[in-house]
């Protein structure tokens, strides 16, 4: 009996499901650990929590100014900027 679950879930069609599932789980436990480690919203010691709402604004900054958001600010929002240049740009035809 147990056998025939195994033979229905591990079957190499549904390898696609299981990573994208995976990956899924991945950001959001990231994005879980990132918030409770480096936020400066979130305070899990009671010494923090103490101090109540802290007008901190250059710790937000650093925060929300991250690598990847400065990384790709400036850039356009193109996956092949080189192909689409190719079928949009009238100069080249």
């Amino acid at each position: 009996m147990a056998s025939s679950g195994v033979n229905r879930w591990l079957r190499p069609e549904v390898y696609p499901l299981f990573a994208a599932l995976g990956v899924a789980i991945g950001i959001c436990g990231f994005q879980l650990v990132r918030n409770i480690c480096i936020n400066p919203e979130v305070r899990v010691n009671k010494e923090r929590r103490a101090a109540g709402v802290l007008e901190n604004y250059a710790e937000g900054e650093k925060y929300a100014e991250h690598f990847l958001r400065k990384f790709v600010r400036n850039k356009r929002p193109e996956i092949m900027p080189s192909i689409n240049s190719f079928f949009t740009d009238p100069d080249r035809n």
